[in-house]
This record gives C-alpha cells, sequence and structure tokens, in this order.
C-alpha cells in the first residue's frame, strides 16, 4: 500500500475539512434573546449601515464598542418584536410588500427597477432589503396592536387641549428636536434613579461645552429610540411630541439645551436644535367610497385581486353599480350597508397604503386593485376638498393629537418593560 500517498489524501481532506469549518465560523450566534438569537452577521450589518449613513450625512460616531452595545440593544427589541409578531400570527404578505415598496419609489420619483438598481449600488442586496423593510413593516404592526391599547384620553384631556388649540388659533410653532435618554429600570431602585440622574447631569455639562457634538454623544450615551440617528426627533410641535417635552420647550430658542427632566424611563435632556414659522390650520378632507375583501384559507389573495379587478371593469363599462357591489361583497361592515362611503376625513387617519392611494385619485377616479393590511381594496374618490376646521373636525384632531402624543410615551414604556422581560444572554467572543 502506497501509505505516502494514504496520508497525503488524509491530509488534503483535514484541510478541506478546517477550511470549510473555518467558513462556517464567519457567523455565529451572539446574543440568546428568549426563543430566539441574534448571528454576528446582524449585528455586523446593522453597524456598517450605520457607518453608512453616518458618513452619507457626515455625522461623527462614538467607538466601535460603544456602537456595538447600541447596535445589539437595536435588534434585542427587534428580535423580541418579530417573535411577538409570530404569536400574534402577524405577517407581510409578498403583494403588501411589493405595493410598500411600489410606494417607496414612486414617492422618490423612481421605478421599482431604479429603486432596486440604487440599493444594490449602495452595496445591500435587493433580498436583503426587501427583508429589512419587511422586518420593519412587521414590527411597526405588532407595536401598534399592542401600543393602542395601553392609550386611554379622557373628554377632560379633549376639552382642554381644544382650549389651548383655540387660543392658539390655527397655527403652531415647530421645533426640531435632538434628545438623549439616561435610563433606569422600569421598577428602578432610589440608586438607580440617583445614578442615572448623575449621569445626565454629567452628559449636560458635556453638552455646555461649545465644541460638543450632540449627535455623538447621543450615539455615545442615550438609550432612547434614536440614539443611533444621533437622537434627532425631527421636527414636533407641542400638540405631537410627549407631555413633558411640550412643557419644557415652551419659550426655548434656538440652540437652547433642556433637562434633565425626569420621566418613568429615565432622564431626558433635549436640544432645541431650530424653530421654525407657523402651521396653517386648513385640513385637506377626502370624501372616498370602497369595496374590502379579505383573503381566507379558501379565498386566495390573486383571486381577492381578481374579483376586484372584474368590479372595476363592470363599473367602468357601467354593467355594475359601486354602491351596490359595496352592498353585496364588501366585508368592511362600517361603510357596505351605505354603499362602501366612508364619509368627509383626513386622510392621514387611514393605513398609509389607503391613504397614498385615496390622496393620487381625482374626482370620480377609480383605483386598481390594491393591497392594504386589511385586505385588498377597490377605491373611488367621490370628492375633497380644503376646508377650514369645524368644531368636529377640532375635536377630532385634538383627540388624534393627544393619542399620538400618548402612543410615543406608552411605545417607549412598552419597549422597555418588554426588554426588562426578557431572557437575554450575550455571548463572549
Amino acid at each position: 500500500m502506497n501509505y505516502t500517498r494514504v496520508l497525503s489524501v488524509f491530509f488534503g481532506l483535514f484541510i478541506s475539512i478546517s477550511a470549510f469549518a473555518q467558513q462556517q465560523m464567519l457567523d455565529k450566534v451572539a446574543v440568546i434573546v428568549d426563543q430566539g438569537v441574534i448571528l454576528e452577521s446582524e449585528i455586523k450589518t446593522l453597524i456598517a449601515t450605520v457607518k453608512s449613513n453616518a458618513i452619507r450625512n457626515n455625522q461623527e460616531l462614538p467607538s466601535d464598542n460603544i456602537l456595538r452595545t447600541q447596535a445589539i440593544e437595536r435588534l434585542i427589541t427587534q428580535n423580541l418584536q418579530m417573535q411577538l409578531a409570530e404569536r400574534m400570527g402577524i405577517q407581510i404578505s409578498d403583494p403588501q410588500l411589493e405595493q410598500t415598496i411600489a410606494n417607496i419609489a414612486r414617492d422618490q420619483g423612481l421605478t421599482v427597477e431604479e429603486l432596486r438598481k440604487g440599493v444594490i449600488a449602495d452595496g445591500m442586496t435587493y433580498d436583503n432589503y426587501r427583508h429589512h423593510l419587511r422586518t420593519e413593516l412587521i414590527t411597526g404592526e405588532v407595536t401598534r396592536a399592542n401600543v393602542r391599547r395601553r392609550v386611554y384620553i379622557t373628554p377632560q384631556e379633549v376639552t382642554n387641549l381644544l382650549k389651548l388649540i383655540d387660543e392658539q388659533g390655527a397655527e403652531q410653532v415647530e421645533y426640531h428636536l435632538g434628545h438623549i435618554l439616561v435610563g433606569f429600570p422600569s421598577q428602578p431602585s432610589q440608586e438607580d434613579i440617583d445614578s442615572a440622574k448623575e449621569r445626565a447631569g454629567k452628559v449636560l455639562e458635556l453638552l455646555k461645552d461649545e465644541n460638543s457634538d450632540f449627535a455623538k454623544i447621543a450615539a455615545t450615551a442615550s438609550s432612547g429610540a434614536k440614539a443611533l440617528e444621533g437622537g434627532d426627533l425631527g421636527w414636533m410641535n407641542i400638540n405631537s411630541m410627549p407631555t413633558l417635552f411640550a412643557e419644557a420647550v415652551q419659550g426655548a430658542r434656538k440652540n437652547d439645551l433642556i433637562g434633565p427632566i425626569r420621566s418613568g424611563a429615565g432622564f431626558h435632556i433635549l436640544k432645541i436644535k431650530n424653530i421654525r414659522g407657523l402651521e396653517i390650520a386648513e385640513v385637506k378632507e377626502v370624501n372616498a367610497r370602497h369595496i374590502l375583501i379579505k383573503p381566507t384559507i379558501i379565498l386566495s389573495e390573486e383571486r381577492a385581486k381578481q374579483m376586484l379587478a372584474d368590479f372595476r371593469e363592470q363599473i367602468l363599462n357601467e354593467e355594475a353599480d359601486f354602491g351596490e357591489l359595496a352592498k353585496e361583497h364588501s366585508v368592511d361592515p362600517g361603510s357596505a350597508l351605505k354603499g362602501g362611503e366612508l364619509g368627509w376625513a383626513d386622510p392621514n387617519m387611514y393605513v398609509p397604503a389607503f391613504k397614498e392611494v385615496v390622496e393620487n385619485l381625482e374626482k370620480d377616479e377609480l383605483s386598481e386593485p390594491f393591497r392594504s393590511v386589511h385586505g385588498w381594496h377597490l377605491v373611488q374618490l367621490i370628492d375633497s376638498r380644503v376646508d377650514d376646521v369645524t368644531e368636529k373636525l377640532k375635536e377630532e384632531r385634538a383627540y388624534q393629537l393627544l393619542f399620538k402624543r400618548k402612543y410615543a410615551e406608552e411605545r417607549d414604556s412598552w419597549l422597555k418593560e418588554m426588554r426588562d422581560n426578557a431572557y437575554v444572554e450575550v455571548l463572549a467572543d
């Protein structure tokens, strides 16, 4: 027997297996989160995305260790939301995803193919883009479903806000806010509170240095939802920001630092990055009607869509009446008996896919069948108008503003409670 040849084959096989094992070890479990895991590749991908965005926006970032910690925390929250979505049965179908991508492309003045090429040019595969977008849609749905039930608004709160709106007239000042949250646990000890307060004070002192970089400090020190974006909350008026913030920014000037302000989540520090003009309180309303078909185990997505396409042809050819079809086939109980009519409403009250379509229709125009989270729709715009805010509309607007404010507060509390109650193990390298 040629032992030299046998040894050669053995060592060659050993080297091949070793190389394969090394390739397999390029990805590994980095964090255990309840019944799920976070892979090392997910952390690296998120960090790479943040760094790419920072370069594009000329934003300075903290050290890689701090950036990794922030990325892990975001992925833990996302992983917990996705696990909850699975238990709740929340899914985003391919047609919903394609509709969202088409809307994004249209908003950017692109075709879907141009959007796809742009994604690839930015260094991301189109499959990964679709995956991340689907994840965002699912986490958004599971968050809304769980936070809505925590929001309670009393009639007195609506009355008080209506009075404030009347006093301020139809115009609101808007603030561009930077935000840093120095958090403590959901059930903190006095030691936890004192420690967080001391850290917040030190952060505030750093920010008072005229050469300080708010975005970098926020990315380093904040445990808020927008930490990786440099704490940028965007433009908000006092009726849409959390109550604590609304009270604190009254009378503030550009570049003012505010805080630390204590809440149930920790100590907040705000920076007034800018202030801008007045907002006219005219409301664009639409009166639309729709036919809603929901896919089931028996009724497929394709069949639901085709039913509405057939209805559309019949209506256009004057072979059928929209209202009669809605009464017979629409599964929206609130509008079916009215021939599908939804009444005058601000388009912002509708889910994004429905809002996008109804805002782009001309009077009497029929939409193509489209998918929203509720099912497949066929929509006709009856009319639109720009009107002064009536007492009823002001009351509805006040309610929505209160809801948005409380929703933001409850969302942060819900996310923190979910994180505090989860089993999380970060595995050592």
